[in-house]
């Protein structure tokens, strides 16, 4: 399976659809975003892809309350997750969160094969234990290109993706 795991969007709309178009051409089924989406805005254009997207609240999200209720109610391929997400995909124990201070601490525990986490802005990849750290950088591109990752189940292997 392949995923992809975005983070820090913070209502870049414009690198978030380029994003998108990205991940259709990678084939990847399900999107993990490490928080920071902030406005409803950009949740519903995550909600114009084509399978489930799952993701956490991060420091920036103004409106919890309704990116999580338009989440329940009006974009039925979104699934929330709070402060942290997990799951288990095709044998892969994955969780996600938005701080790396919470993700280190995660994939210290021994429980993942893949723990994903943003804030920083800052691409970050690290082996601890068996588990994968992944920080995506941020979509938004507050520092250079917007970034995020691709990740693929069965090779258990990361590929990071610049927007242009």
């Amino acid at each position: 399976m392949i995923l992809a795991i975005m983070s820090d969007s913070h209502d870049n709309i414009w690198n978030v659809r380029k994003g998108l178009e990205m991940i259709q051409s990678h084939k990847a089924t399900l999107i993990i975003h490490c928080g920071d989406l902030v406005a409803p805005f950009t949740l519903k254009e995550f909600a114009k892809f084509d399978g489930p997207v799952h993701w956490v609240l991060g420091n920036n999200d103004g409106d919890p309350y309704m990116l999580t209720k338009m989440s329940f109610s009006e974009l039925k391929n979104m699934e929330p997750h709070g402060f942290i997400g997990r799951l288990s995909l095709e044998g892969a124990s994955i969780a996600f969160t938005h701080y790396e201070e919470m993700g280190y601490a995660l994939a210290h525990t021994g429980e993942y094969d893949l723990v994903c986490c943003g804030h920083t802005h800052v691409h970050r990849l690290d082996k601890i234990h068996q588990a994968i750290l992944l920080n995506p950088g941020d979509i938004m591109g507050k520092d250079g290109p917007g970034s995020f990752c691709i990740f693929d189940t069965s090779k258990r292997e990361v590929k990071l993706l610049n927007i242009e």
